[in-house]
This record gives C-alpha cells, structure tokens and sequence, in this order.
C-alpha cells in the first residue's frame, strides 16, 4: 500500500467488519460476513497449489515468492509465525475490499465508525463497489466529502489465517512483500480506536521490512530503485500535508461557507499545480499522477494523512532503538497501553 507502499493506502483491517455489533445495519453485516466467508472458501493451500500441474508457470513462481517473503517476516522481521499468508485465494477481480473515507466539507478530521474489538477507524470497507458506492453517496447527500478506494489486502488481526489473494499478485514483487509486511504488523499491534497509530507503525514496518528483504536478495539497484520511491512518497506526503495548515485556518475561520467553499477550491487547485511543478524537478513523483486526476478533497487527504503522517516518528523510534525490530516491537507494544494523549507525546519526545 505503498508499498502497496501505495501513497493511500495500502491496508485495510476488516475484524471490524466482521464483528459488528446487533444494533449496525443488517445489509452492511450480512455483507462482510459473507463477503469475507466467500473469500476463506476460496483459499488453497500454496504448497497444493505448487504441485498441482493446472498451476501456470507465472501463479507458480508468484507463489513461490510469497512463501519465501513470509518466511521472511517471521525470521528476520521479528512478525508473527501463523497460518497467514500460506494459502491463496482468487479473486476475480482487481481489489478484495473498496473503502469509504469521509469527513465534514469544512474538516479534516475524517468521521468514524465503531465496532466491537476492532474500536473505531477512520473508514469502512465494502466487498464489492456497488455497495461503496451506494455508501458513499448517501454520505455526499448529507454533506460530506467522500472518497473512495480499492484496496488490495486486510487484515483480521489474527483472527483468521489471512490468505495471499490474487488482488495482491501481478505487479513488483517488493509491492507484495511489502503488503505482507504490513498487514503481519497490524497482527502484532493494534490499538482500538487509533487509525493513525495503527498504519504509520504498519507502514514504517513494511518500509523497513522491504528495504532489508531487497538488501538480503543482493540486488543492489533494486534498494537504489527502493530509496528513489521513498524520496519521491516522502516529497508526494509533504505536498499533500503542506496544504492542511491553510484548510485548518481557513475552517476555524469566521468566513461564511461561500468563502470557505471557495478558498478551499483555491488552495486545492494550487496543490495540484504544485504537483506539476515538482514533478518536473523529479520524474519519480509522476507516479502519483493518478491521485492528482480524482477529486482531491478532505478525505482524500485524510487518507494520506492516516497513512503516513507519523510513519517518520515510528522511524526514528526505531533509530532510537539501534534499528533493533525487537526492541522497536517493545517500545511500540508499550506506547500502544498509554492513553492516546500520552501516546503520541511519548511517541515524539520534545
């Protein structure tokens, strides 16, 4: 996500979809459940996929791959050795959930939705678009801006052997790797009702998960391709948060809406211009084109926001730690008990 390191996105945690309380919709229940139940029917176990002779060439080597990454993440990441990660699932389509963000027109704070176990999060997932969308626009009806994503990967947190599905196959091995390095995190930490905790640490994990798996390989073009995407996801991030300053004093401002409405347009369109411009002086960032051509708008930079903010400060906690995984595991696992407050001063010490 992003790795897959994707700039929005990569992982979605669904225990919270599964495990909605009585009183939530019946349609978004029924939905998850089935949806998630449709997906554990699919899954086959890699090794009968590896000897069975129907397997083309390319799923096999594909396969192969993603038994040698998990391997991996539990030997050399310090991540959790289950069943994860050892079956695989088809799809039959390009993302196994899309997910709804949304916030107020005149807010960055993205709106939230509870659920047992999981807490709250700053989305909700949908397996199948037509719901997304329906979602969304009754979101939009009411106000909102609203984005929408398709998302390769989730996670149950361990409450289910989660399987390598086909909606994470077909691109750059190190993509791969990188979704299950994050969604393994997420297995080992999870804070109830803290979305920007949750997939910064998943997201430096992975960050750092991949840089050493592509060092262990020897290629050393691939980890000088890998610090070129990260210089151009880090000048992606910092065009993106450079603008939530402006939007925040212009939201707390005493403006009528129409001014407020129409700042904000301005200072969005100046956002995208500023993008073209950057990307002339670094040719890395023209894969973020595509988040540049859809309505970029309060969610839209939510997500980002989510993602990626505070992966820095989970960084240097690790820097602090000597770059030792245990010792970062434990420094995280401790934060993760302080209340929210304290969590995030301790996180970032002055």
């Amino acid at each position: 996500m992003i790795v897959a390191l994707r700039a929005i996105g990569a992982a979605l945690p669904v225990a919270m979809l599964l495990l909605t309380s009585a009183c939530a919709e019946l349609g978004y229940y029924g939905q998850s459940v089935s949806g998630h139940l449709g997906i554990m029917a699919r899954q086959v176990a890699i090794p009968d996929l590896l000897e069975k002779p129907g397997t083309s060439k390319k799923l096999r080597a594909e396969l192969r791959e993603a038994l040698e990454i998990r391997d991996f993440a539990s030997r050399k990441l310090g991540l959790p050795n289950n069943a994860s990660y050892r079956s695989y699932a088809d799809l039959k389509r390009p993302y196994v959930v899309w997910s709804v963000v949304a916030t107020p027109e005149f807010s960055l704070r993205p709106r939230t939705w509870c659920f047992p176990f999981a807490g709250c999060v700053s989305y909700r997932g949908y397996f199948s678009r037509d719901g997304a969308e329906h979602f969304a626009a009754g979101l939009q009806n009411a106000g909102l801006d609203v984005h929408i994503a398709g998302v390769r990967a989730y996670s149950t947190l361990g409450w289910f052997s989660d399987p390598v599905l086909s909606s994470m196959l077909g691109s750059r091995p190190e993509l791969l790797a990188g979704t299950i390095f994050h969604e393994l995190a997420h297995q080992l930490i999870y804070v109830q009702d803290d979305s920007d905790f949750n997939e910064a640490f998943a997201t430096a994990v992975a960050r750092e998960g991949l840089r050493r798996w592509l060092q262990s390989r020897g290629d050393d073009i691939a980890v000088l391709e890998f610090e070129s995407r990260l210089r151009a996801q880090a000048a992606f991030v910092e065009l993106v948060m450079g603008v939530r300053p402006a939007l925040r004093e212009l939201y707390q401002s005493t403006a009528s809406e129409d001014i407020k409405r129409l700042k904000k347009t301005r200072i969005l369109a100046n956002l995208g211009n500023r993008f073209q411009q950057k990307k002339a002086q670094m040719d890395a960032l023209a894969a973020y084109s595509p988040w540049f051509a859809g309505d970029i708008n309060n969610a839209r930079l939510a997500t980002v926001a989510t993602y990626h903010q505070q992966v820095p400060a989970f960084e240097r906690l690790l820097q602090r730690n000597a770059g030792n995984l245990a010792a970062f595991y434990g420094a995280v696992s401790a934060l993760s008990r302080l209340p929210r407050e304290q969590r995030w001063q301790s996180l970032e010490p002055p």
